[in-house]
């Protein structure tokens, strides 16, 4: 099933284009970025013909679901949504930390922290085991993420917020959720179930609070 997978989650942007059962990543572009918007549909029309291939040929697409802040996740959810619709074919929606966990390989009898920059002094992280997700994903300060144990085999971060997490680790690695990863991270044999996004947290906007009306106005009675 070719895919079209996608993630916004993260300062990386993730575009790629790979064969869902045997994982096979056909062209993939990973960019550093804050310009989400401008730059997602242009890199996606650059891929494909990289790879050879147009829309009419991709059968789904995949896309990270955060957690993420608001503004990146709207982007990819959104624009993968615009692309199921407009080619017939089902989106599915895995959790970015699941993708990136999915990258650091073969796990197995191993323990995984998965933790990515949430902004105002906070991080979103996730908890694994035998490459299954058991705990998060969560939000909270670095020093704040709670392991049962306070040591796991591998840690993957950043290399912006190494110094801020305290949680010992074996290993140390600074992965991005990578194509092969979001692939990983989607079984096609599920019914695709509505993209619901990952905030963890309520959006800075805020309704203005009611104002108390002037005493000078008069009363008008209906």
């Amino acid at each position: 099933m070719l895919t079209l997978a996608l993630d916004t989650a993260t300062h990386d942007l993730v575009v790629g284009v790979g064969e869902q059962q045997s994982r096979r990543v056909d062209a993939q572009r990973v960019i550093r970025t804050r310009s989400h918007n401008e730059l997602l549909v242009p890199t996606v029309n650059e891929l494909l013909a990289e790879a050879g291939c147009t829309y009419g040929a991709l059968e789904a697409v995949v896309v990270g679901v955060g957690p993420g802040p608001f503004t990146g996740l709207r982007v990819g959810m959104a624009t993968a949504s615009a692309f199921g619709q407009a080619l017939g074919v089902p989106v599915y929606g895995v959790c970015t930390h699941d993708a990136i966990a999915a990258e650091a390989g073969d796990t197995t009898g191993k323990s995984v922290l998965v933790v990515t920059d949430a902004r105002r002094r906070e991080v979103y992280w996730s908890l694994y085991r035998d490459g299954q997700r058991v705990d998060g994903p969560h939000v909270s300060a670095a020093s704040a993420i709670d392991v049962e144990g306070d040591a796991v085999d591998m840690l993957v971060v950043p290399d912006a917020l190494r110094e801020t997490v305290t949680v010992a680790a074996g290993e140390v690695h600074d992965l991005a959720p990578g194509v092969r990863g979001l692939l990983a991270a989607c079984d096609p044999s599920d019914t695709p179930e509505p993209l619901t996004p990952l905030y963890l947290r309520r959006p800075d906007a805020v309704p203005p609070k009611p104002r108390p009306r002037s005493a000078a106005l008069p009363d008008i009675k209906l």
